[in-house]
């Protein structure tokens, strides 16, 4: 308790470490580097742009493990749907 009243929770500092290591595991399976995953990141950005006006600053694009798999997972929030589209030849 005493630990919990100044600010030292070993369960929490725990749980951080532990999510920050399977952040490096994840990357260093899927063999991606943060560079990478900012290009894609801007990349996305662009394309989804294109559609909608999305939120890019609260924008939240992450690798996570699945069972024996990574998988991208992105959160974008999405302002509006854009009315017209230039069409794409």
């Amino acid at each position: 308790m005493i630990n919990r009243v100044f600010g030292r929770d070993s369960g929490s500092s725990k749980d951080i470490a532990k999510e920050r290591l399977r952040l490096v595991l994840v990357h260093d399976r899927a063999n991606v580097s943060p560079q990478f995953l900012e290009m894609l990141k801007n990349e996305l950005i662009r394309v989804i742009s294109e559609y909608m006006e999305i939120d890019d600053a609260a924008m939240d694009v992450n690798l996570t493990s699945a069972e024996n798999s990574v998988a991208l997972v992105a959160s974008i929030p999405v302002r509006r749907m854009k009315r017209s589209v230039s069409a794409r030849q």
